[in-house]
């Protein structure tokens, strides 16, 4: 009788076991997502791709090797370490010349004599830069550096960008969320009566004036969230949100990431936010960048 009762009790215990496995097996299955539509795939894949191509273009974000306010009077440039804008790169003398910056604003470029600087290809002139931003910005050569004169917030920068530069060599590529379109949502747009002016921190120098024209409500993971975007002027068709979450600064940024979403049609009162197009900024890619970054 004993016998038979441990061989009983072994059983009992076998099949508990096998029921707790099988019950497992349910719920893994029961929570295990669909998988993705192959041309949403493709689409995130194809975004992801293009994002790529334009940081390691050679007018992307990885050349970047210099970026200088300019003060009142000369900037030199050139390869001595002691240059307003140090540069490296063979061909490049020690003092190639000087961003020199009038009191009027204006930015004229002198050019030490037999240094091999060139203006759009040709010889300098004592004519003012034109800055970027006005589709014909003058680029100043030395070497296989590229220089151009910006403006930003009233200050004159210039920025350097060298296509053979170590970081893009370097640049192992970028990394990703595995896609998943739960993280793809539908999200009630909330604008403003007048669009409001917030103050937005920043990765390098003093914060920043934007424009906020509404509000996104929306539903993810089970909670309701929303974001407020910012705009240039409150004529912009693109809303532009920085955010962050509970992989900020451990997985990923922290200083948060960029989502650009177009803006509905007057009237229109749904937008789309599809998180796995969110994009790292430039500031977590290079130290010459200035990037808006998350609100608290």
């Amino acid at each position: 009788m004993k016998a038979r009762a441990g061989v009983l009790e072994r059983l009992m215990r076998l099949a508990a076991t096998v029921l707790t496995a099988l019950a497992t097996l349910f719920f893994l299955s029961c929570d295990r997502r669909p998988a993705a539509d192959p041309d949403y795939v493709r689409t995130i894949e194809a975004a992801r791709a293009a994002r790529h191509a334009e940081l390691t273009a050679e007018d992307g974000w990885l050349t970047i090797v210099a970026r200088e306010a300019l003060e009142t009077g000369e900037n030199t440039f050139g390869s001595d370490p002691s240059s307003r804008i140090a540069l490296e790169g063979a061909g490049i003398p020690p003092t190639a010349g000087a961003f020199v910056v009038r009191e009027n604003d204006a930015v004229l470029l002198r050019v030490e004599p037999g240094a091999p600087v060139a203006v759009n290809g040709a010889a300098p002139t004592n004519a003012p830069l034109v800055p970027e931003g006005n589709g014909n910005a003058d680029v100043i050569t030395v070497g296989r550096v590229r220089l151009t004169y910006f403006r930003r917030d009233g200050t004159p920068y210039v920025r350097a960008r060298d296509p053979e530069s170590t970081r893009l060599r370097e640049f192992p590529g970028l990394s990703h969320f595995p896609i998943d379109p739960a993280f793809r949502v539908e999200g009630r747009w909330e604008p403003y009566d007048v669009p409001r002016e917030v103050e937005v921190p920043s990765s390098r120098g003093p914060a920043r004036t934007a424009l906020a024209p509404g509000l996104v409500r929306f539903n993810l993971a089970g909670k309701q969230l929303s974001l407020e975007p910012t705009v240039d002027s409150p004529e912009d068709d693109t809303l532009f949100f920085v955010f962050a979450d509970a992989t900020s600064g451990a997985e990923s940024y922290g200083g948060g990431r960029f989502l650009s979403v177009p803006r509905p049609a007057a009237g229109a009162d749904r937008v789309v936010l599809d998180f796995n197009l969110a994009e790292t900024p430039p500031c977590s890619l290079t130290p010459f960048a200035s990037c808006p970054m998350a609100l608290p």
